[in-house]
């Protein structure tokens, strides 16, 4: 809300007259003036705050209540931040971490977002708080998240708030746009991730994975060639790097090593505030943390540049006839798209491979992670992926025919990321009023679905839910559970995650190479404590006891 013009006109008109007219009381004048134009400066600003503050925010909250929608009481201008914020400090002081000898408890869900789990056993799997300025409604009703998975239109998209929060991250990439510049940018990159596409991509996939298979051989050898303790997070961080790296940019990791850890660094950055109170923020100040933050960023942007201009040249230089991959994709697009236009190329192709960098490698690093730590935790079922293997690749050689017939190691991966989505959640703006079943949702409300707490609903599960049993999936997801479309790890709708074969694919190569060389068990060091840094992950990372398989 601007001060009109016409009344700021009027006070100084009024100030120069008194000032030729009465000379003498000029002094007066503008002083009396200063004192109206001071308070007229702050009733504009308190009708500016009040509305978009509070009144929006309110009348959105009526149009959910009038619907039987229900939720903690707001206060005037924070909503329902500073009880989010007591919540989660009164929960601190119940530690979920626990020692490799102790029982680990699956569901985190109280411990890292606990006013969710609090507000949920009193209002239900559907209810609505508010965040300063932004409303929200909590669905974790399979039926309704079965309607969010139907609805095809752009009318909801990623939360404008968050993604404002994730620009230096993501750009205006795939990942943050909405619209149809988001449907542009996914015609150009998803055939990529198609499976006849990622069915070519397993020899790159167990060529990257060769370099931790003989850095944890040459552990063990510096250890006698008994046994040794591997911190594995970074080892897989590094292998699925590299994969990114070779399938869709056409270079070796040593090139994107850079950009990696900076991206890492970004995203640790951000995290450090969370993205889920969505308080107003103005801007009128770059605080320290923003610095720093935007530096990242522009260092981030000049690496990518540098490997898109390598590429172009390579482009040049070499056969029309090779295949293209992702990077020569969005080069061309962006250069030949009219939509795009020249002055915005460069930052929609950086954008882009921001986009892909981050998702491509982190999601499916940290999904790895995760699953050598239930995998330690249960040798058993290291037994059964390990005679799996044998049985395939009687020849030794892993390809995309073998892997497609290895069904034990994926029931383990969608156990595992049953349990522990690397996402925890699907966000959605509702950019124009949706209807969700019966709910109607104004525009402007922020929708969450708590992926772990469908993951674990005894209603849909089964009294099991918060066990690691892989047995339940031995006849795929549809058979898996009472409502498959309450599985969700790859988010749900239009807007499922891209690179889910892909994803698939690298995990079931890293972990059946591992296996098939090496047995492990959870070190005593290990300490159980998820946490949640834009996605879940091993707060202390994992530590494994490793040791030469007998058959490897």
């Amino acid at each position: 809300m601007k001060v009109p013009l016409s009344i700021l006109s009027l006070f100084l008109l009024g100030i120069l007259l008194h000032l030729v007219i009465l000379p003498q009381a000029s002094v007066i004048v503008i002083k009396s003036y200063t004192s109206w134009c001071f308070v007229a400066v702050v009733v504009v600003c308190s009708t500016f705050l009040s509305n978009d503050i509070w009144l929006k925010s309110q009348r959105l909250r009526w149009k959910l209540k009038r619907q039987g929608i229900k939720g903690p009481h707001p206060s005037l201008f924070y909503g329902n931040v500073p009880e989010m914020q007591r919540i989660q400090s009164s929960s601190k002081s119940i530690s979920i971490s626990s020692s490799c000898n102790d029982f680990i408890a699956h569901d985190y869900t109280s411990t890292l977002f606990p006013y969710f789990e609090q507000w949920r056993k009193l209002y239900g799997p559907v209810y609505t708080y508010s965040t300063g300025n932004k409303q929200h409604l909590y669905v974790n009703h399979p039926e309704l998240v079965k309607e969010m998975n139907q609805c095809i239109t752009f009318g909801l998209g990623k939360p404008s708030y968050i993604t404002k929060r994730l620009a230096p991250l993501l750009g205006n990439g795939i990942l943050r746009s909405n619209g149809h510049f988001w449907a542009q940018q996914r015609k150009i990159v998803a055939p990529e991730f198609f499976m006849d596409k990622v069915k070519g991509m397993v020899g790159l996939m167990v060529e990257s994975a060769q370099p931790l298979l003989k850095k944890w051989e040459s552990c063990i050898e510096a250890q006698g060639g008994v046994m040794t303790e591997i911190r594995v997070e970074e080892d897989l961080r590094s292998v699925s790097a590299d994969v990114i790296s070779r399938t869709c940019f056409g270079s070796s990791y040593v090139k994107g090593k850079q950009i990696f850890s900076k991206l890492r660094t970004l995203q640790e950055t951000i995290s450090t505030g969370s993205v889920l109170f969505g308080l107003p923020t103005f801007g009128f100040l770059a605080t320290r943390q923003q610095k720093e933050m935007r530096g990242l960023e522009r260092e981030v942007e000049s690496l990518i540049w540098e490997v898109v201009k390598e590429r172009q040249k390579e482009c040049l230089e070499s056969s029309s006839s090779l295949e293209k991959d992702l990077l020569q994709l969005i080069l061309e697009e962006a250069i030949n798209d009219v939509c795009v236009g020249k002055e915005s190329s460069k930052q929609f192709i950086v954008d882009n491979c921001k986009n892909i960098y981050f998702a491509g490698h982190e999601s499916t690093a940290t999904a790895a992670t995760w699953c050598l730590m239930l995998l330690a935790l249960h040798p058993e079922w290291q037994a059964r992926i390990r005679e799996e293997t044998l049985q395939i690749c009687q020849d030794g050689i892993l390809d995309s025919d073998s892997l497609s017939k290895m069904k034990t190691v994926t029931m383990v991966i969608q156990e595992v990321m049953r349990l522990y989505p690397p996402a925890a959640f699907v966000s959605r703006e509702a950019l124009e009023e949706t209807q969700l079943g019966r709910i109607t949702v104004p525009k402007g409300v922020c929708i969450w679905t708590l992926i772990p707490t469908l993951h674990r609903d005894p209603d849909i599960w089964g009294a099991d839910a918060n066990e690691f049993n892989p047995e339940r999936f031995s006849s795929g997801v549809s058979n898996a559970c009472k409502v498959p479309q309450a599985y969700i790890p790859f988010g749900l709708g239009p807007r499922l995650c891209l690179g889910k074969n892909f994803a698939m694919v690298q995990l079931k190569v890293v972990i059946t190479l591992i296996i098939s060389k090496f047995t492990f068990s959870l070190a005593p060091s290990y300490k159980h404590s998820p946490a949640y840094r834009m996605i879940v992950e091993p707060g202390h990372g994992v530590s494994i006891l490793v040791q030469r398989s007998k058959r490897g």
